[in-house]
């Protein structure tokens, strides 16, 4: 499996390639068959990595928190909801969630685990979202992640291979 510090630059090498395989996904791939593939792949990655010793997700992205969540996670690091907001959080641009102050995620502690523990969100559990049906829909922004997440990463070259996808060079 690539190595975390380098997908950046292997994914950037591959954008084209990439690009023109979701092309190639969005008019050849059945639905239901794709899923099946993303998430039988997710499966087997997963269940050998271990995901604290890369933690790209957390340090490239700002953490998002619906407001539903804000009482439990600060019941959770025993701190006030507005202890808990003015700590961490600020509004998202869209207004309605929070996202954390800083990146990497404010929540990211040093040894690869998250602060809120079994109350992290629920975007942050499913990320990289490969696992989830509907995956023809969304091949855009798996490009985007195929840049943070080796295995999504993974996934989508064994999912070239799978496919006997080619590129003109």
């Amino acid at each position: 499996m690539i190595h975390p510090d380098t997908i950046r630059a292997e994914a950037k090498k591959k954008e084209s390639e990439n690009f023109k395989f979701r092309t190639f996904l969005k008019c050849h791939a059945d639905e239901k068959e794709l899923d099946w593939q993303f998430l039988h792949l997710h499966k087997e990655l997963f269940a050998d990595y271990d995901c604290s010793k890369c933690r790209n997700c957390c340090k490239m992205y700002k953490g998002s928190i619906p407001v539903e969540d804000i009482d439990r996670d600060a019941q959770y690091l025993e701190i006030t909801p507005e202890q808990f907001i003015d700590t961490y959080l600020e509004k998202e641009d869209y207004g309605i969630n929070y996202q954390t102050k800083h990146k990497p995620c404010d929540f990211l502690q040093e040894d690869g685990n998250c602060k809120l523990g079994d109350c992290k969100p629920d975007s942050c559990k499913k990320y990289p979202y490969t696992d989830q049906p509907e995956r023809l829909s969304s091949l855009l922004s798996i490009l985007d992640t195929i840049e943070i997440c080796p295995v999504a990463f993974e996934i989508f070259e064994r999912l070239k291979q799978k496919y006997r996808f080619r590129t003109r060079r």
